[in-house]
């Protein structure tokens, strides 16, 4: 096999109460990716369409997930990437993740599967790095592992696949404006009171435990971000408003998926994820804020080859 097609898709990280440590995989929302292998060495993108994002390999986190992954290997041969973009950049739900993830999964197809797909996570967390100024794999992980993934440790890389209930659904909804990933980073405290760590440590524990069990009462529940939320919620317009309706709605709970400015809601039930997905956007149009929409089941397989 010299080429294939894939589907790269497109993450919710924190899932409120897991800062930098939860994410999601979503099913139907993603990019599609071409990678072929070629007789010249290294990495090479030829095409790239849907965004204004570079070419140059170095310079695209595609390539440098790429290159990180060919340091492990002995080849001689390189590959060549197509990106078809369907993930805007910044939106907050995973649109480096999945060039990164998709890139080094369809290498490692190509190559005959010489390394697990927990191996290829360091590799795309390069192109994290590259994005965000930090290699984390809270979105990098589920694109490649599929369902929900937990990274108990970042010293040493340690994943942990958690069991995803299977009538969850996610809404996603991305207001169109832009929400820089240094600006959202910049507002957070380094430090943080003893009476909130708990509450957090509360919350994460009770969302696992909740994904296990399929108990839909304490995933809402533990839906709750007592850290990281209340401060970034004023970048995002609207934000308190949207979630109030969709919890109002039905929805289990909702947050900013990752540094934003997209907001999440999670939902027993597909009918339920589609009213949500209503009342979020009417919330939207009555603010007079352009959007795009999703609802998606989770994704449990994360990449998967189209041909």
């Amino acid at each position: 096999m010299n080429e294939i097609k894939i589907f790269a898709p497109a993450t919710i990280a924190n899932v409120s109460c897991g800062f930098d440590v939860l994410g999601l995989c979503l099913d139907n929302v993603g990019d599609e990716m071409v990678i072929r292998k070629t007789a010249e060495k290294g990495i090479r993108i030829s095409k790239l369409v849907g965004q204004d994002l570079p070419l140059e390999t170095e310079k695209n986190v595609a390539g440098v997930a790429g290159l990180a992954m060919l340091e492990k290997l002995n080849l001689n041969h390189g590959f060549e990437i197509e990106i078809y973009k369907n993930i805007k950049a910044g939106s907050g739900i995973g649109s480096s993740a999945a060039s990164s993830a998709g890139t080094v999964f369809a290498m490692n197809e190509l190559l005959g599967k010489p390394f697990t797909l927990k191996e290829l996570v360091p590799f795309a967390m390069q192109g994290e790095k590259l994005a965000s100024g930090t290699a984390h794999a809270d979105n990098v992980a589920p694109a490649l592992l599929g369902g929900f993934t937990l990274v108990r440790s970042y010293e040493p890389l340690d994943l942990i696949k958690i069991p995803t209930p299977s009538e969850l659904y996610a809404t996603v909804i991305h207001p169109q404006i832009e929400v820089k990933t240094s600006d959202s980073r910049s507002v957070l405290k380094q430090n943080i009171s003893m009476k909130k760590s708990i509450i957090q440590i509360g919350n994460l524990g009770g969302l696992i435990s909740g994904l296990h069990t399929s108990d839909y009462d304490l995933i809402s529940r533990s839906l709750h971000d007592e850290i990281v939320e209340p401060l970034r919620a004023i970048l995002i317009p609207g934000f308190k408003k949207v979630k109030e309706n969709a919890i109002a709605c039905g929805a289990l709970g909702a947050g900013i998926s990752g540094s934003g400015p997209s907001i999440f809601a999670l939902s027993k039930g597909k009918e339920m994820a589609e009213k949500v997905a209503k009342i979020m956007s009417k919330t939207y149009k009555n603010i007079n804020i352009d959007f795009d929409i999703h609802v998606s089941k989770i994704n449990v397989e994360g990449c998967r080859i189209l041909n």
